[in-house]
Parts: structure tokens; sequence; C-alpha cells
């Protein structure tokens, strides 16, 4: 029966074979979901004992695991919110565990040291608790690890005592407790207004900081600010002369709105925690606080339980200005005069809480200062209160008046007669979201780089995934990108001897583009057989190739026009800019307006009919050409002469115009050849890259694009 129940045992106390139990109904270790080789379990069936028996030092049965050891759920709920105000040293360790033995007696001397200072002791056995371990990031044993403010932290270094109590010393903030001499001690005492908090010098002759000041310094940041002085210092000499000190044993001084006098004072050689948190607890607050957040609202004035509990708060709701300063002190006076446990004396700024004075205020129509009397009844926010009639200018009739309602008010609760609802109040010394942004950002960081120099792989892997992760992602996304700019944007490589591109400066027009120019010039390519089937036949569908018409004669000086007049389209990617030398191809463009004869004007229709050996001169055309569509715009030259009402002629003026007004243009044009100025057949030309980019200009349609041979001249 004894082996039955030893086995038993064994079987609940182990997760895996619990759940194997609990799937198949079985604990024989012969089964296969048994644990460990088949000659082990045959050797355990044959010889088998209690592990009592052979008194090993299971981890399991030491001190620690009856007093100390953690669940989950008292992790969550317990240990968790209790690292905010004191460090824990926690040990991940299991059964048969046998470094966990060798550590074990340093373990417990370094447990004896620490606990009476108040840190928290835990240990966590990964075999029974293993969600526990698993949500620490234990993941073998033995481990040892801190936790403080709900961070944890890693032991990497030799189980030594001395190397357990720094490491818990580490886990504490650095300017947890600042260093005072003689030319910092005033200011030190002084700042308890801008900080809200009493201040705590302690005195001692040690060089560093004793180990239990920082723990109770911890403990109570939210409430007290912590000093220390070194007697041992000639800096310090005169404070410690300024104060009386008996510089053989540890004195505490604690002061609140009086800096001249301490509140007070306790003096011991052999200081113990609780007789410091005592000290300490019963003085958190200043005599008379200022409300700056909701948690100092709930401690100073807390939700009345019993009637023998009351607790009535006196607040003085007033301003930060200098006028402020002779009451706000009248009402510090009298304050200090009345410390019955009943009142709790407390001040408001109606700047910073705007939103509480407003409900307390708004009923009696009153400004500041107002002394207002309240009790609270319920954590929603509901309160009675009272404003106390005449307001508050720090006179003696003001104070006398106060006394009498304060008498009334604790023989007869009664006498508060409004009931209101307060909203929370601000937070005054909340950081800016930025400043938190940083320090989190840097906690994460400082933990990345301690896990990555202590190769906690298991740890850094969800990590390594993410961020390796995310620069893929971006450097693909770039190098796609620049990919595609590249083959939108890179010209076609070209043979030719004349030069690709001409460049311009400076706009001739301002632009009226939606997008700007990328680049300071404009790049125009010479279609030639190579281009041609890149820049035109296959060109990419929605893309438009602006083809200038030019001989050798006017190269130079049209495209120098025609780049000015561009320049503020060519930040669009789906426009590209050629020029086309009608000296080399001279055929292309009768072939092209065969192809289309809608784009042909009917004076030169009525010429053709006359005399076909007389070429037409299309110098200075601009065509705009959609490969993928097969259909183009054109542009005809403006002719300047002295007659302006001649000055251009296009696919948009042959639109609105009849067939007889553009035969007698025409010919009227021609007639003026005499006074052409090359450059200024390009004038008009911005304003049908407008109608070309509002798609408002006459498309010609063609079945084909020419083919190579009529660009290729023939010799």
């Amino acid at each position: 029966m004894f082996i039955k129940i030893t086995k038993s045992y064994e079987v609940l106390s182990n997760e895996e074979r619990r759940a194997n139990y609990d799937r198949f109904g079985q604990m024989d270790e012969n089964q296969n979901f048994a644990r460990g080789p088949q000659g082990f379990r045959h050797y355990q069936d044959s010889f088998y004992f209690d592990e009592s028996f052979f008194h090993f030092p299971r981890t399991s049965h030491d001190f620690t695991d009856s007093k100390h050891h953690l669940h989950y759920n008292q992790y969550i709920s317990e240990v968790l919110p209790d690292s905010f105000k004191r460090p824990y040293l926690i040990k991940i360790t299991s059964e048969w565990c046998f470094t966990c033995i060798h550590i074990e007696p340093v373990w417990k001397d370094t447990v004896l040291e620490l606990e009476p200072f108040g840190v928290g002791i835990g240990v966590v056995d990964i075999g029974y608790e293993r969600q526990l371990a698993n949500h620490l990031g234990a993941h073998r044993t033995p481990s040892i690890l801190g936790l403080i403010n709900g961070k944890v932290t890693f032991f990497h270094y030799a189980v030594v005592r001395e190397h357990l109590r720094q490491f818990v010393e580490s886990l504490l903030p650095q300017k947890l407790v600042e260093k005072v001499t003689d030319n910092s001690y005033l200011g030190f005492l002084n700042s308890w207004h801008e900080e809200n908090k009493p201040r705590v010098l302690m005195f001692d002759v040690a060089s560093n900081i004793p180990f239990l000041y920082k723990l109770t310094a911890f403990a109570y940041k939210d409430y007290v600010r912590f000093g220390y002085v070194d007697m041992g210092l000639t800096e310090t000499s005169k404070v410690v002369q300024r104060f009386s000190i008996n510089t053989y044993a540890p004195t505490m001084l604690l002061f609140k709105e009086n800096t001249d006098k301490p509140a007070d004072v306790m003096q011991a050689r052999g200081m113990k925690k609780q007789i410091i948190d005592e000290f300490v607890s019963n003085n958190r607050f200043l005599l008379v606080p200022r409300l700056v957040n909701q948690k100092l609202f709930d401690e100073l004035c807390p939700v009345k339980q019993f009637h023998r509990r009351r607790k009535y708060c006196v607040l003085l709701v007033t301003g930060e200005g200098e006028q402020f300063v002779s009451v706000n002190e009248a009402f510090f006076d009298f304050a200090s005069s009345n410390t019955k446990e009943v009142l709790r004396f407390a001040y408001v700024y109606q700047r910073q809480q705007q939103p509480l004075c407003d409900t307390l205020l708004k009923k009696e129509d009153i400004t500041p200062p107002q002394v207002i009397l309240l009790e609270r009844r319920s954590a929603t926010g509901r309160v009675l209160y009272r404003t106390v009639t005449g307001g508050w200018n720090g006179s003696d009739d003001d104070k006398h008046r106060l006394h009498e309602q304060l008498e009334i008010l604790q023989r007869d609760p009664s006498h508060l007669t409004h009931d209101a609802m307060l909203p929370e109040l601000n937070n005054e010394f909340a950081s800016m979201f930025l400043i938190h942004w940083i320090n989190t950002a840097y906690d994460y960081l400082a933990q990345f780089y301690f896990d990555l120099l202590y190769s906690n792989w298991r740890e850094m892997m969800p990590v390594l995934s993410l961020i390796f992760s995310a620069l893929f992602i971006l450097f693909g996304t770039v190098i796609i990108q620049a990919f595609s700019d590249a083959g939108e944007d890179k010209p076609a490589k070209q043979k030719a001897t004349d030069p690709p591109k001409t460049a311009e400066s400076s706009p001739g027009q301002e632009s009226t583009s939606s997008r700007p120019p990328k680049k300071n010039f404009v790049e125009v390519t010479e279609l030639t057989d190579i281009t041609y089937m890149s820049n035109l036949v296959r060109l990419k569908p929605g893309h438009i190739n602006v083809v200038l018409i030019l001989t050798d004669a006017s190269k130079q000086v049209l495209l120098r026009k025609f780049a000015k007049e561009v320049y503020s389209f060519s930040g669009s990617q789906t426009l590209h800019y050629s020029f086309l030398n009608v000296d080399k191809h001279s055929q292309w463009m009768d072939s092209l307006m065969e192809s289309a004869p809608d784009a042909r004007p009917s004076d030169c229709l009525d010429e053709e009919e006359d005399s076909t050996s007389n070429k037409s001169d299309y110098t200075g055309h601009v065509l705009a050409l959609n490969g993928h569509k097969k259909y183009f715009c054109i542009f005809r030259p403006v002719f300047t002469g002295e007659e302006v009402e001649c000055s251009r002629w296009s696919d948009e003026d042959a639109a609105m115009a009849g067939p007889s007004k553009a035969s007698r243009s025409r010919s009227s044009s021609r007639q003026k050849a005499t006074t052409l100025e090359i450059h200024h057949k390009l004038d008009r030309l911005g304003l049908w890259m407008e109608r070309l980019m509002e798609g408002t200009l006459p498309r010609h349609y063609v079945p084909a694009w020419p083919g190579l041979d009529t660009i290729t001249p023939q010799k």
C-alpha cells in the first residue's frame, strides 16, 4: 500500500505523467507514454524504494518550498503588484536537480540575510508550475531571477551570497536617494512645494548608502523624497551641526512644510525595517498636501465605511499667483493648530484641477479662494459638501468662522447639505507621452542587449524574428520601388552621335501641373531605329511619348525652347520626351499622316491633288504618341509675322474652326514665311500640354505605327 501511495504521488506531482494518466487512465511505467528508457523503468520496478530512504536533499522538501513556493495565480495577483513596492528574488528549481542541491546552502544564507530587509523571496518548481516558469521565461534549472516594477531580470553570475545581494541592489532605480551636502541641503528641503512630498534626511557615517535605506526609499517613492548625509565627510559638517546630530548613531529627520524644524526624529544604533516603515508611513503626507492626482485624494480622503471612521476633508480652492501666498500660509497655520485625526486638510489649484473646482463652485457661483468641507460617500465620486460662507482671506474672522463650522460638522454630520459627483482628478505629475515612450524604449533596448550579451536565445528568438521580418519587408519594398523607378525613368541606351538630352535650369513659365519636377532639367531622347520600339511601339499602357519634329538647322533652337515649355510637366512619370530629325527620317511623318487622314489640314489635301512634288514642312510640330492604344495628338507650330491673328494653328483650332477658315489661315502663314522666327514656333506649347493632360485634345487613331523601313532613309 505504501508503494501504491508513493506511485500515486509520483504521478500527481509530475505534470506530464499526470496528463498521461488523465488521458489513458493508467500509471504503469511500462506503458509507451512513460518517461525514460525501458531499462531504467525495469530497474525502478525491481528495486523501488522511497527516495527518503536514501536521504536525498530534494529541493521540494527544503524549507523554502513551504514558505516561499509560488503558484501562477498567486504570482499574478500578489507578487506582480507587490513588485512595484519591493524587489523579489526568485529561484527556479525542479526535482532531481543536483545542481540545485549545490547552490542550496548559498541560497539559504542569502534568504536569511535579505528577507529581514524586506526583499521578497520566491521559489518556483518547474515540474509543478510549468505555466509560471514559461511566463517568467525560465526554461532551465537552476535559474535565479529578479523581479521589480513588473520587469524580470535574470542573474548570470556565480552563485555567491555577495553577488546575489549586489544583484538585488542593482535592480533598484539609481536616483532613489539623493546624496546631500552643505551646499545642497537647503535646496533639497525647500523643494517640498514642487514635488508635494515630505523630505527624509538620514545621517550615517557609512560612505555607501545602506541597503535597507534604499529599500525603504523604493517602497515609499510615491510619497516621500529621501536624502542621505555621510557624516564622515568634511562637506557635511555644517548640516550635521545645523541640526545637532549625534554622530555615534544613525539618525533620521523628517521635514514637512517647516524646513527649519523637523516634524519627526528617529535615532537608533540598529534600525530595523519595521521601525523605519512605521516612522515613514505615519508621516508620508504633508501637513496640508496639494491634491495632484486621484490616488492621493483616495488615500487622504477615504470613502466613509463606518460611523466611527469618518474622515472629513477640509479643501482650500486657491490659485498659484503671488496674491494667494498669504491666503495659503494662513490656511497652513490654521491646519497646524487643528491636528485632529478626523480632519484632513488639503488644497488644490483651480487651474490644475479645473473640472473638480467647477463641480464644487458652480452651484453657488463663487470664485476662489474658498474653503469647502466634504465627505466622500462612494468610490465612484459621490460626495457631500458645504462651502464655508464668506470665502477665505486668512483673517482672524475667517479662522474663527471655519473653526465653528468644523465643530458643528463633528457634532452633526448632516451639516453637509450639498451633493455632487466629482470627476477624476488630473495627474499633475504625469510624464509626457514622448518621455514615457522613450523610457519604455530604453528599457526594451537594455533588456535586448542584456539577453544578447548572455545568449538567452530562447527569449530572443521572437524579438529577432520580428526584427528580421520587419527589415526584410522594408528592404524588399525599397528594392522593388528602386527597380520600378529605374524601369520607368531610365532612358533606353542610344548610339546616335547627337546629344541625347537638353538641360534647362529654369523653366520659361510657372508650373501648372499637379506634380512638381523631380530634376532641374528635361531628358529628351532622339527617336531612332534603336529607340523606336521601346519609346513608341512597346510603350507601357497609360504612357505617352511627346515627340518634337525638327531639322539639323533648327535643332538647337527648338530643343532649348521645347525644354522650357515642357519643363513644368516633367514631374509626371507617364510622360516621356523625344525628338525626331526629319532630315534623317523624312518619310515617317508622311506615312503617319497617310495612316490618319483626319490629322491633315484641308489645305494640305488640296495641295496634294495639285502637285505631289511639293513636300510638307513639319519642323516645329509636336506629337503626343500613345503607343499602346495607337493614337496621337498633334501640335502645329505658331507663325509670327506682321499679322497677329495668324499666330497659331493646331488641333484644337481645327476642331473649333471650319475648313474654309483653316485654308485661309494656312495660306496666309505661308505668305509670311520670310519673317518666320523659328524659336517662336513653340510659344503656345505649354497651353497645348495642359489640354493634353486634361484629355481634351482631338485624338487621331492609326491602324498600326509605321514600320522601320519608313524610318531608315534610303541611300
